[in-house]
């Protein structure tokens, strides 16, 4: 998944796809355990996917904050 496509998502949406994504992290340590992971880069593609969310989340809040602070002053 790509930022652009990140940045396009809703927030309810955003946390969706973090659980989703969160959860298939899950699936794919189970299945390189019993060494049944056909593809081993996908968890690395999936680490950096849940960054990418936890980022964009962040920056919005970060921005919600800082529109906060402007309207108190």
């Amino acid at each position: 998944m790509k930022i652009q496509e990140i940045r396009e998502l809703s927030d309810e949406e955003l946390h969706a796809e973090l659980e989703r994504l969160r959860r298939h992290l899950f699936d794919l340590r189970a299945q390189a355990v019993t060494e049944k992971l056909e593809d081993p880069s996908m968890l690395k593609k999936t680490r950096r996917d849940i960054a990418r969310i936890l980022t964009v989340l962040r920056e919005y809040e970060m921005a919600a904050g800082a529109l906060g602070e402007r309207k108190e002053t």
